[in-house]
């Protein structure tokens, strides 16, 4: 397992549209994922110990963010043929364990991730109420352990942020965690 490290924020790159289906039986696209303030895209999995780490966080953060009008959706981009453990059966006991506020989406053909560049799991992506790409950090100073209990909230705070400006932190940390796991083509 090699821990990889996403490009920082390209800003202004629009959200591209996807249509996929969520660990609930329904079909997800963009517009019925965003808030009216923004939209935080995430590339999850189930068995990667850095997002096993950070979920606990994760939930929380993206309950708190519907409050501001952010929007949020996970996709799971990983070969289920080569990783058993992130199978749509797993991934929908996990999203219903869990209790996630956010849908959970399968990426079987592995578009949707090749699409928007995702290079690891976790992988942030947030827009703006323009869906404009504001931020592409890090949750907080977690990496295969969950940080410290007062770690400063980084995605908390930007997406806030762009929830009352339009606008992400010039100043990001980019995310850290395991690489996608890509099919062999």
């Amino acid at each position: 397992m090699v821990a990889l490290n996403p490009p920082l924020c390209d800003f202004g790159l629009p959200a591209i549209d996807f249509s996929l289906p969520g660990t609930d039986g329904k079909q997800y696209s963009l517009a019925g994922c965003r808030g009216p303030n923004g939209l935080l895209v995430m590339f999850i999995c189930n068995h990667c110990p850095y997002v096993k780490a950070i979920i606990d966080r994760l939930i929380r953060d993206c309950r708190e963010l519907q409050n501001h009008g952010i929007g949020s959706v996970a996709i799971m981009s990983n070969d289920t043929e080569a990783y058993p453990g992130d199978g749509f059966a797993n991934m929908q006991r996990w999203a219903t364990e869990l209790a996630f506020p956010f849908p959970y989406l399968l990426d079987v053909e592995q578009s949707v991730a090749r699409a928007y560049g995702a290079v690891c799991t976790p992988d942030f992506f947030g827009y703006n109420s323009r869906l404009e790409l504001q931020y592409r950090g890090r949750l907080d100073a977690s990496g295969k352990t969950p940080g410290p209990a007062d770690a400063p909230r980084e995605l908390f705070a930007a997406m806030r942020k762009i929830a009352e400006t339009d606008r992400g932190p010039q100043e990001q940390h980019a995310s850290i965690g395991c690489s996608i796991k890509w099919r062999n083509t």
